[in-house]
């Protein structure tokens, strides 16, 4: 039996930072915004969406989460997310409930929507309302891939229904998979499960539907899984990181669970302070590491440092912090936590 090759920490997460756009940002353009949502970008917090593009895009603007090419949905474990249009199958139908009682309730309420809407758009509250539903139970109806969003953070989600994917959701679950596997690799059955909020059969029976473009291997966490075209991209020379990124609360880069953290941040107390138990602060990227938190406050960005940064890095968290497509921030005041 072959051996699985082993990777280091280092490589493992230059590869999570190169195929994510963190070393080097993408030039603009649809195409880019696509690579940047590959694995959809978390937008439960608001903006989070625009400023993971900003950390892998040149020249995002406020209003560049709406570009034509990109759509917002209850996505990955119900949460709102935005990804690439031509996705939207893999991230709703992708996650098709596996039982009966699952996929029951799923048509169900996407036919009450149906119904209730006809065609027009409305806030969630406002159908809630009307179907006599807590709206938060529409949520269970987006893996029938009829639901979509529009949330700009600061009123109740508009949502409309959408013609039913022509898809089959084994087929939409194993790309979902794959776009996993490519984003978050190497990986394992269990955490596509927990990510994408789907059951641990579904989970496995994708992994085993990819078996033969995987390759198994050896990691600090123990035995997982790659995706084999990117085996040459993992083994690659590092290239140099990005001064600074500030990723906002639930960027794919640290939506971690588990064990998978300590890979990320070794120390247990530093993890902590990043994954909390209430609302996720920023993570601070600097130099390939994650070297602190960062919050923001209007136009206030607040930043806690683990440990002294030099001149240099402090110089480019500011110019990070000064260049973020804030609506209606024209300047950034930067506060060092002591």
């Amino acid at each position: 039996m072959r051996s699985r090759p082993r990777l280091t920490r280092q490589q493992i997460l230059a590869f999570r930072r190169r195929v994510g756009a963190l070393d080097e940002r993408m030039p603009p353009g649809s195409e880019s915004l696509r690579r940047a949502a590959w694995a959809g970008l978390q937008d439960s917090m608001p903006r989070a969406a625009l400023l993971s593009l900003h950390a892998r895009v040149e020249g995002v603007e406020p209003s560049t989460w709406e570009d034509p090419s990109l759509i917002q949905l209850w996505g990955p474990r119900y949460s709102t997310y935005v990804v690439p249009r031509p996705d939207f199958a893999l991230f709703s139908l992708g996650r098709y409930p596996d039982t009966a009682k699952g996929r029951e309730r799923a048509e169900r309420i996407a036919a009450q929507l149906r119904a209730q809407l006809d065609g027009a758009r409305a806030p969630d509250r406002e159908v809630g309302r009307a179907l006599g539903m807590n709206p938060n139970a529409f949520r269970y109806a987006a893996p029938t891939g009829t639901v979509a969003i529009r949330w700009d953070g600061a009123r109740a989600p508009i949502m409309w229904t959408v013609a039913a994917p022509d898809a089959d959701p084994a087929d939409a679950c194993r790309e979902l998979a794959r776009r996993y596997l490519h984003v978050f690799g190497p990986t394992t059955p269990e955490s596509f499960a927990r990510w994408a909020g789907i059951s641990r059969r579904s989970a496995a029976a994708a992994f085993a539907s990819l078996e033969a473009s995987l390759l198994p291997v050896r990691t600090p966490l123990g035995e997982e899984w790659l995706l084999a075209d990117d085996g040459p991209t993992v083994r690659a020379a590092e290239q140099a990181p990005a001064p600074a990124r500030l990723l906002p609360s639930g960027d794919a880069y640290f939506l971690l669970d588990g064990r998978e953290r300590e890979l990320l941040v070794p120390r247990a107390d530093q993890r902590q302070r990043l994954w909390t138990s209430r609302v996720w602060p920023g993570a601070l990227l600097v130099e390939g590491e994650i070297r602190g938190t960062w919050r923001r406050a209007q136009n206030t960005v607040r930043i806690d440092a683990w440990a002294r940064p030099s001149r240099a890095a402090r110089e480019a968290v500011e110019a990070e912090a000064a260049a973020l497509p804030l609506p209606g921030v024209v300047h950034v005041d930067v506060v060092w936590e002591p």
